[in-house]
């Protein structure tokens, strides 16, 4: 051993080390000792924090890597939360539900649920610097969720990379001096087909409204000419991948895996692009559709205020949903990103300034949509209400169809097509950076291989993708939708609002949230996490539960099986949960009691287990708040 006096000034640079689980790592730290007056120091192996629970401000740094800069993490958390859906469903809901009325039920869910549960991942991510599965020290026996939200989160991937490529494939097709969706008369339009030119009010007026007028050149373009829907009979008929699509999807998949393999060192550079530029497309677009004749009764349909809606359940489920799904907590994205952040780093103002981004952009979006949409009113001589659709038909066929007949439609089209292209390239970062973090934290040999690992996820989900660009695609892309990320992510946000607020304990919780940032979270977030959050959470799964409808597409129906098979997929996630739980209680020794006390204490506290001091089994840990 190598010994020598210590100076005196050295004392305050070694911190204590905190009792904790660890792993040792092959470096050096000088140990200081006090023997007989004199102060010694030797070489010796500096200990890392794995599954233990060193907190506070003498926490020892890991070797984990951390976010570049603050923007960085900011605009990947934006950029995962302001998808697709953000265009494509806010704005339809939005109007369909009493336009401005709409924003009360949406503001409030947002305030008493949405920012809170935003928070609550944020935070737990960034104290214990762990993704979705491994978090789950603070209680063992919720580890089950950490990994019903990352299989969760490769489902949602599954097809969400199949959107991304379709419309890479318009892209790629506008980039011509005459959009192939102007005009019948091409290879792939039917003999019915119709120019939209000769549809009005008087041809629509048998009940059929024009988003569901299948044989416009928009309409035909999208089902016959890009995916080949009239070759599939149904689900049981898919035929083989499409190669045009299949390319298309081969790029997405490779624009996934370099933006990620680096982790977030290199996926936070990518967000500079995918998540500022939605913003500036859809200002020009909005720029653009306010010149347009009908533009302003768009405008006016779309924030018309009608508080009669207010009356119908529905309206509250519509929000309730929306704002749970468009601000993307449970899918182990936000645990994922948090983790990577500095851990004095101040998640709170995070939280409020990114979800609040995130619901002021679906609203913003709105008059871009209802601009054009006023606009294909005019032109057709028909209501507002006859072409505001919302999902793959507006963005797909309707606003497609509209910039056709604009002066410069090809460089419309084209910067339309790279904002719903960018729109979801970072949110389906976002699923993937989930998964991986939420494995490689649980597995190490996953985390010294991460660019393999990374590289056979995305490859991974490529594979079952392809089943989604055959001829019956569109098919297997609705029914997971339907139930990879439906009632299954409710449960699962449910669960682990429970286990944070109530079995971790909501005091326990806003102490971690004060050593990181010097301030406890104020009563009214305590509150929501205990009782709002998980009483809205409930709301939402009976909801949902109820008003689950049997599958379609279009008038399409589903065969009872492919419901069965809906069912397995989101059971195949839920049952991690029951299944660990089962498994952790007999994994550990002792009797009943202490093995319960095992499972619902935090890991680095099983030594007062022994000593007989559980904290759950008092009745003061449950009245905390």
């Amino acid at each position: 051993m190598n010994i020598q006096v210590l100076p005196e000034h050295k004392l305050s640079s070694v911190a204590p080390l905190k009792q904790c689980n660890v792993e040792k790592k092959e470096v050096e730290l000088i140990l200081v000792k006090d023997q007989n007056g004199v102060q010694y120091t030797s070489s010796s192996i500096i200990p890392t924090p794995t599954s233990g629970h060193c907190a506070g401000p003498t926490r020892p740094e890991d070797d984990r890597e951390t976010w570049g800069k603050k923007i960085d993490f900011l605009l990947s958390v934006i950029g995962f939360a302001v998808d697709l859906a953000n265009v494509w469903r806010f704005p339809y809901l939005c109007y369909k539900n009493g336009g401005g009325a709409f924003l009360i039920p949406y503001i409030l869910f947002l305030v008493i649920a949405g920012m809170p549960l935003f928070y609550m991942e944020l935070a737990l991510g960034q104290y214990n610097r762990e993704g979705a599965a491994t978090i789950w020290k603070i209680c063992p026996i919720f580890k089950g969720v950490g990994y019903t939200v990352i299989l969760i989160a490769l489902y949602v991937g599954f097809y969400y990379n199949v959107i991304i490529a379709w419309s890479l494939y318009y892209l790629f097709s506008s980039m011509t001096r005459e959009l192939p969706w102007l005009k019948c008369g091409n290879s792939w339009n039917s003999l019915n087909c119709t120019d939209p030119k000769s549809i009005n009010g008087s041809i629509l007026g048998n009940g059929t409204s024009y988003a569901k007028y299948k044989i416009t050149p928009a309409a035909e373009y999208y089902e016959r000419g890009v995916l080949h829907l009239h070759e599939s009979r149904g689900i049981q008929d898919l035929g083989l991948p499409r190669w045009e699509l299949t390319l298309c999807l081969v790029v997405v998949v490779f624009i996934l895996y370099f933006s990620l393999w680096k982790g977030v060192k290199s996926s936070g550079k990518v967000v500079y692009i995918t998540a500022t530029m939605p913003y500036v497309v859809l200002f020009v677009l909005l720029i653009r559709g306010i010149t347009l004749p009908g533009a302003m009764k768009g405008i006016r349909a779309y924030l018309h205020i009608d508080f009669k809606r207010l009356n119908n359940l529905e309206v509250w489920i519509d929000a309730a949903t929306q704002i749970f799904y468009s601000l993307g907590a449970g899918f182990g994205v936000l645990i994922a990103f948090a983790s990577y952040n500095k851990f004095d780093n101040n998640c709170y103002r995070d939280a409020l300034l990114t979800s609040t981004v995130n619901c002021v952009t679906s609203f913003f979006s709105g008059f871009a949509i209802f601009s054009v949409l006023g606009y294909m009113a005019y032109k057709h001589g028909v209501d507002i209400e006859d072409v505001a659709t919302e999902g793959a038909g507006l963005v797909f066929i309707i606003y497609p169809e509209a910039i056709s007949t604009l002066p410069g439609s090809t460089f419309w089209a084209i910067v339309f097509f790279i904002m719903l292209l960018t729109l979801g390239i970072d949110s389906s970062m976002g699923g993937m950076e989930a998964v991986i973090t939420g494995l490689t934290d649980d597995f190490k040999i996953l985390k010294r291989n991460r660019k393999l690992f990374t590289f056979a996820t995305a490859f991974g989900t490529f594979l079952i993708a392809l089943l989604c660009i055959t001829n019956g695609g569109i098919y297997v892309l609705t029914l997971f939708d339907k139930y990879a990320a439906g009632t299954s992510i409710l449960f699962a946000v449910l669960i682990e609002a429970i286990g944070v607020s109530w079995f971790y304990g909501v005091d326990r919780f806003s102490e971690d949230i004060e050593k990181m940032m010097g301030f406890k979270p104020g009563l009214y977030w305590r509150l929501c996490w205990k009782f709002v959050s998980p009483a809205f959470l409930l709301f939402v799964v009976i909801a949902s539960t109820l008003t689950s409808s049997v599958l379609k597409y279009d008038e399409y129906v589903f065969p009872h099986w492919s419901n069965v098979v809906g069912w397995g997929v989101a059971m195949s996630s839920m049952l991690f949960v029951p299944c660990y739980a089962i498994y952790k209680f007999l994994s550990v020794s002792g009797t009943f009691k202490e093995r319960i006390a095992y499972c619902i204490t935090p890991e680095h506290e099983h030594h007062l287990v022994a000593e007989g001091n559980v904290r759950q089994f008092k009745l003061r840990h449950w009245l905390a708040i």
